[in-house]
This record gives structure tokens, sequence and C-alpha cells, in this order.
């Protein structure tokens, strides 16, 4: 039996879900809030859903932690090797139809991001990464047939001392983070949504990018995994590389700093 190419399956995955996101986008929808009060949608459960439903027939061996199923106490038995997937990160863009949300899904080997796909649907864009450590962005056009022949490699801008592009969360950004972008020599600070952030780093549009507030795994593993091909990294405050796995944690990461 043919191996199956899991950049390219996971690339298709992402843009069936971002389509089934950006059909609910494009109307109106309600919110509903979750038991740590952070807002869930339609889209968000309905793309897991298909999400879900795809891994579990495409790589049946993988298990599958995902967000929404995770808020509701699911987590899967795992391992060395499983995905982190985030159907619909950025969901309070999404309700401010700002076009600053993605969908995510990485691929953990031994607590390290090893592949990921972040869609922006809304921006038209996936940046994505392959088995050999390459990173790569492509632009999806209308008519979209599933062929990744068009992707541009993509790698971080070469400059790591100064005249840095800062980005920050849109959504929450605090003192905190103004205060440690001071020990940095930053010319423009720029701000938005998911891990669409990742993305800009990993294509060269922005250097610097640290958290300070707190995220779950599957909001920052697809895109740390593309962030790294591209030749960046995201590193804990003790200056470690962001690991993932940690159910004794919830999953929820540590202060970091994503860069260049």
């Amino acid at each position: 039996m043919k191996e199956k190419n899991m950049p390219l399956e996971l690339v298709n995955l992402a843009f069936k879900a971002g389509s089934l996101i950006m059909n609910i986008y494009q109307k109106d929808f309600g919110v509903n809030l979750k038991e740590d009060n952070s807002p869930v949608t339609i889209a968000d459960q309905k793309a897991e859903k298909l999400i879900l439903s795809a891994l579990d027939d495409i790589f049946p061996n993988i298990p599958v932690i995902s967000e929404e199923a995770y808020s509701i106490g699911f987590v899967p038995k795992f391992d060395k090797k499983f995905f982190l997937v985030d159907p619909l990160d950025g969901t309070k863009e999404f309700i401010k139809r700002n076009g600053e949300f993605t969908v995510n899904i990485g691929l953990i080997e031994d607590n390290i991001a090893k592949l990921g796909v972040v869609y922006a649907p809304e921006k038209g864009f996936m940046y994505f990464c392959d088995e050999n450590n390459n990173a790569f962005e492509l632009k999806i056009k209308p008519n979209f047939s599933g062929s990744i022949s068009e992707a541009k490699r993509i790698r971080v801008n070469s400059s790591r001392i100064s005249d840095l592009t800062a980005i920050t969360s849109r959504s929450h950004n605090n003192q905190e983070t103004t205060d440690f972008l001071k020990d940095y020599k930053i010319k423009e600070t720029l701000f938005a949504g998911s891990s669409y952030k990742f993305c800009l780093i990993a294509s060269g549009k922005a250097d610097i990018y640290p958290r300070l507030a707190p995220t779950c795994e599957w909001d920052t593993a697809a895109g740390h995994a593309v962030l790294k091909a591209a030749g960046g990294n995201i590193y804990s405050l003790d200056g470690n590389e962001l690991t993932y796995g940690f159910k004794e944690k919830k999953f929820i990461n540590p202060s970091f700093l994503a860069r260049n």
C-alpha cells in the first residue's frame, strides 16, 4: 500500500475545515461560553467533528488531542506520537469578523512539534512544513484543487539583533508584554490573532512574539512546527524549546517567546 503523504493530507483536511468555517462565518451564528468562560461557536464544533473523523480515517493509529473534545473531558490514550488540533484558533477574532483565525493541525513526536499545518481561510493562505524541515506558504485560490505544487518556500528574517518587528496578541496583550519588549530593539509592533502570528514570523513579516498570558498546546503546536522548519523557534522563558504532551498541566503552555 502506498504510504500517505502526511503534509498533503493535512493541507487538504485543513482546507476542508476552513471552507466549512467560512460558510458559517458568512452567516449569522450564535456564541456560547465554555466552563472556562472562553467563547465557542458552531464553527468550532463542526470543524472539529470534520477533522477528528478524517484523521481517524486517514491516520487511525495516531491519537488526537483536540480543544473542544478536551473541554468536555475527553482525552484519548496517547504516547510518543499524537496530533494536537485546534479546529478554530482565534474564536474571538472569528466572532469579531476580522479574519485573524486559523485551523491548526500539529503532529507531536517525543514531545516535539514535528509537522504542522496552519490555514487562515479568510486571509486565503495555508502554511505548512514537510518531513525534510522545509516550510511553505500557499496562496489558496478559489479553484483550489488540493495540489501543493505552487507552494513557495519561506524562511524567517535573518536579522536577530536590532530593528525587529514585534507581533503581539490582538485580544490578549498586556502591560507585561509591553515591558518585556523594552529589552529588544523594536522598530514596529504589529497585532494579530491566533497562530497566524507564528506564520508571519515564519514568512519573514515579523521577528518576535512574546506570549506572557496563558495558551494551550493546541494553540501553538502547528505554528511551532512551521516556524521551526522556517528557521525560527519557540522558547519558554527559561530558554528551552517549548515541548508538548503534558496532560498533568492540562495542556497549558508556560509563557514563551517565538522568534526568528
